[in-house]
């Protein structure tokens, strides 16, 4: 997993935390014992769980925000729909408890309605949704329009208005016309705890929080690119000083989290105890309206967020899930206790005792929402074959079969993810995402299309690009932060000559044929190394018979790797550094297993295939196959002896039959010259053979011998049905082709559908 997802651990973390005290508030466990120390509890120390969810917000959506209103649009409009979506059920959800408590019968009217619906929620937790849409809508308008820091200052002042109207309105109180004036808004909205003066300060905080440590990391690159490059020293000083570089930057950056983590601990304890005494104060004073706002929860709120963004751990989606279930499902779980309490007479226990109220309230909450989120997942995890024709890719068979080429590679050898070409048709960022979670940290696409698509969707890690990319586009590269593959001299010359920092590996021809500057040209490949704007951070070949085991191809293969080691130990011998090396394919894992080199692009068998049904390996693994592909019968038709099928009049029925036609033809990816090779689909667990050609849309099979098919029948065309099978290197045979292109020629207009267990 990438080093951004390991950075957010503490954030999901502390989730859970602020998930609990929005309960305490609710739930007031101290106040059978202390009055005072239920206030200081829930109304001071429960009050950062709030604010820190509006900062969480705005840390991962305001970087988005920039100058560009389209773009603004994009990341606004589906964060105000989704939360709008969530608002909507939620009210829904809670109609019977608004009926019991009488919400539409005192004093009930469509302004009152739609004032709650804007401002304060139809139910006394549910203000966190329109405060946090608006809220968010209010800071993405300050960002864009704006500094950081200047739209910090606007925020803090609609947070400083707010604050006379709530934890120090007794001192607006002392002005009638600023009383007056609050007296107005309270008309519109019942607090200032709400979207307009609430909300922006803290998701304007998370965003400049972000745009710090966006900053910050600058910074640090450009450290480690001094260190790296060394100045106008040789190649070998240049190596020196790197390692020495290295060793010094890790201890240095020890020392500043050390001390990072130190500052905002201390920064955290002491303005805790201020916003105590603050609090304590203006209770005592009796100022207070309301207790959700005061001076010294920003500073708090700063320390605290700072503290949680050193904690290092893996993301945790299904936290954030879950802590978002309780917040929305708590106060249903306040109303089911104190029910079971009065059904079972044991309200002095489970009701009146406030601790074991809270406690029961807290464990039924987050069982509830555990349950709702088992539900959510396996719903969306079950696949729902709607269309007319669709892939079914099993991941656990992905992950399977990542961790059977981890087994046979060296220990320090690494997979990289070959997903070009969509994943070899299983879908390119799906795939991607998947093996991100399962650890993979380095992939390779053929285009920059394709890496670019990678990174839209949130992919970390290194993306190597294999093929050209046109020097108009370095920018773009350098944008994205893609690795692009140096083809050759001139190509090295002409990228260069763009004057744009870009990653790049080093291609060496040892004998493919293909890309790559010819390990013979060795001046030529010194000078690739040598161009000051290509960041070189490795080097590889291709093995171009490593699939076959003949005597000749693998003295073939040897000798590609002996010109590659002879390329490498000239460089260092330079005094240049190739960078992580990498020379190994699928093929070069499963029959050169024993090479120890930085990385192994792996493709083809990451997805449980080899490329023909003919291929023997020398390592032993066990692939499971990821793609299936299906389709619906779309018509069941009589065809009487005599009759002709599909165009051309190709054939003709031997017999009266039952034809069915199956949705998906070539344009989906299915070879048309199938129906001449003798291949078969699977309906009801008994083989169909394909008759007739395949169409661009259609393939017609034989089903007379299979009782009971209709319209809507599912047919397989690989994969599994009860105990037959076909797989996709059987198919490739019958088509005179490889599994590799069978699989990637499969079309768009065939969905994807992602089972997860």
């Amino acid at each position: 997993m990438g080093s951004r997802e390991q950075q957010y651990g503490g954030l999901d973390g502390f989730r859970i935390v602020a998930a609990i005290l929005v309960i305490a508030i609710h739930t007031s466990p101290l106040l059978s014992y202390s009055e005072l120390a239920d206030f200081t509890f829930t109304r001071i120390l429960a009050r950062v769980a709030v604010p820190f969810f509006f900062m969480c917000t705005g840390f991962f959506m305001l970087p988005r925000i920039g100058p560009d209103t389209r773009k603004n649009r994009e990341v606004l409009w589906p964060f105000l729909w989704k939360v709008g979506t969530l608002y909507l059920f939620s009210i829904a959800l809670y109609i019977p408890v608004n009926v019991y408590a009488g919400y539409f019968a005192n004093g009930f009217s469509v302004l009152s309605f739609l004032k709650d619906l804007v401002f304060n929620g139809t139910l006394y937790h549910l203000w966190y949704f329109p405060g946090i849409m608006l809220g968010g809508w209010i800071s993405c308008q300050l960002y864009a329009r704006l500094s950081a820091k200047k739209a910090f200052v606007v925020a803090g002042m609609l947070y400083a208005i707010g604050l006379f109207g709530d934890s120090y309105y007794g001192i607006a109180q002392m002005s009638p016309v600023v009383d007056s004036i609050y007296q107005s808004m309270f008309h519109l909205f019942d607090y200032t705890r709400n979207g307009i003066f609430f909300a922006p300060v803290f998701i304007v905080m998370g965003g400049v929080i972000a745009a710090s440590r966006g900053s910050e990391k600058l910074v640090r690159r450009g450290d480690n690119e001094s260190i790296r490059h060394g100045g106008n020293v040789s190649h070998g000083d240049n190596e020196s000083i790197s390692n020495n570089g290295r060793v010094r930057r890790a201890k240095n950056n020890v020392r500043r989290d050390r001390h990072r983590i130190l500052a905002f601990a201390s920064g955290f304890v002491m303005c805790l105890c201020l916003l105590a005494a603050e609090a304590l104060l203006l209770h005592a004073s009796h100022l207070q309206r309301h207790d959700s706002m005061y001076l010294f929860l920003l500073p708090c709120m700063y320390f605290l967020f700072q503290l949680l963004l050193c904690v290092r751990g893996r993301s945790m989606p299904a936290v954030r899930k879950l802590c978002l279930y309780v917040y929305i499902i708590h106060p249903l779980c306040i109303v089911l206790i104190r029910a079971a309490g009065k059904v079972t007479g044991l309200s002095s226990m489970i009701v009146e005792n406030s601790l074991i109220h809270f406690v029961l309230v807290t464990a039924l909450a987050f069982a509830v929402s555990a349950m709702w989120l088992a539900l959510a997942k396996r719903n969306r995890d079950k696949p729902k074959p709607t269309g007319r024709a669709w892939a079914e890719i099993h991941l656990p068979n992905l992950l399977h079969n990542l961790r059977e080429c981890q087994r046979v590679l060296p220990v320090r050898s690494e997979v990289m993810a070959v997903v070009k070409a969509q994943a070899y048709g299983h879908g390119g960022w799906q795939i991607a995402q998947a093996l991100s979670q399962a650890g993979i940290k380095r992939f390779a696409v053929a285009t920059m299309e394709e890496g670019i698509e990678l990174r839209k969707k949130g992919v970390k890690g290194e993306i190597l690009i294999l093929g050209y990319t046109h020097e108009s586009n370095v920018r773009q590269l350098a944008r994205y932060k893609l690795t692009q593959t140096v083809v050759d001299a001139e190509y090295a010359e002409t990228l260069n000559a763009c004057r744009v920092r870009v990653q790049v590996q080093i291609k060496i021809d040892t004998g493919m044929g293909r890309l790559g500057e010819s390990y013979a040209n060795i001046d030529r490949i010194v000078s690739m190394y040598r161009c000051p704007y290509l960041q070189v951070g490795g080097t590889f070949t291709h093995l171009c018979v490593a699939d076959r085991l003949e005597k000749t191809d693998v003295a073939y293969t040897e000798s590609q790797i002996a010109h590659f080691h002879e390329v490498i130990e000239y460089l260092r011998a330079q005094g240049i550094d190739p960078g992580k090396l990498h020379v190994q394919s699928s093929y070069g894992m499963l029959n050169y297993s024993g090479l120890h080199y930085d990385y192994a692009r792996i493709g083809i068998a990451l997805y449980g295939m080899l490329s023909s049904a003919d291929d023997t390996v020398m390592t032993g693994v066990e692939l499971r196959p990821v793609l299936s592909l299906k389709a619906r019968v779309a018509h069941v038709k009589q065809a009487d002896k005599g009759s002709t099928v599909g165009y051309g009049r190709s054939y003709t029925v031997e017999r009266d039959s039952k034809i069915a036609i199956i949705s998906i033809g070539y344009a989906d990816g299915i070879p048309r010259m199938l129906s001449q090779a003798g291949a078969s689909c699977l309906i009801r667990g008994s083989r169909a053979p394909l008759i007739g050609s395949v169409c661009m849309d259609q393939l017609m099979v034989d089903v007379t011998h299979i009782a009971d098919v209709g319209q809507g029948d599912v047919a397989t065309l690989i994969g599994s049905d009860q105990d037959e099978c076909i797989t996709a290197t059987t198919l490739a045979k019958q088509c005179g082709t490889i599994t590799n292109e069978l699989v990637s020629r499969i079309g768009e207009r065939v969905k994807r559908v992602y089972i997860r267990e």
